[in-house]
């Protein structure tokens, strides 16, 4: 079995009936010129491994899909995948869709940041939309998301499973280090993308207390 990705340009689609539509109406057509240097570049570094570190589930990535790309993966190289479509398409403007978890990852927006998602793993990246997307569908069994900008600065936040969200965030140094608990997870969200843009005035409408660690 594989697992897919696909790359798609930013903000052709929002909605998974707007990718499906979009992938349709590019089946066939010759494939555009950013989109073929990627999947050169895939193939290029997949043909340098021995066969069985390979890290595509064909042979080579490429042909003719449009402005798309269809890249199949084994399972034990997801992460690998995922984090090398990022570096290779995220500056030439194109989004990162996951099928297998509909999730459409577009940079429209978006703000460099290290993002860790406890059922997903590592993404260089956050907009307000993933943010959103994320926090609402933090589920079992690691349901956390943790946004860094260094090892002493971050914000995270932790679904329990009755339903409430713990919020902390580290502001450089232990003593600076605060949680609350709140239950919407859009104002969650929203409290985590205020501090990836260093918004000040970040979570004051709730009251925070100094955790302990």
């Amino acid at each position: 079995m594989s697992y897919d990705h696909i790359l798609l340009p930013s903000g052709v689609a929002s909605s998974v009936d707007e990718i499906d539509a979009y992938l349709a109406a590019q089946e066939g057509l010759p494939e555009s010129e950013p989109i073929a240097r990627i999947a050169a570049e895939l193939n290029a570094r997949n043909a340098e491994l021995p066969e069985e570190d390979s890290f595509l589930s064909i042979a080579t990535v490429g042909g003719p899909s449009g402005d798309t790309l269809y890249v199949p993966s084994p399972y034990d190289a997801i992460g690998f995948v995922r984090n090398l479509l990022f570096d290779l398409a995220t500056p030439l403007g194109y989004a990162v869709y996951d099928p297998q978890l509909t999730w459409l990852i577009d940079p429209a927006g978006h703000i460099p940041i290290n993002v860790t998602h406890g059922g997903a793993g590592e993404f260089p990246y956050l907009t307000e939309e993933l943010a959103h997307r994320w926090v609402a569908g933090l589920a079992a069994p690691n349901p956390y998301l943790i946004v860094e900008q260094g090892e002493q600065r971050y914000i995270q936040t932790y679904r329990d499973p009755s339903g409430p969200y713990t919020l902390e965030y580290r502001d450089g140094a232990p003593d600076r280090h605060f949680g609350t608990t709140l239950d919407d997870p859009a104002q969650v969200a929203s409290i985590i993308w205020d501090w990836a843009n260093g918004k000040p005035d970040m979570g004051s409408d709730v009251t925070w207390s100094r955790v302990e660690i």
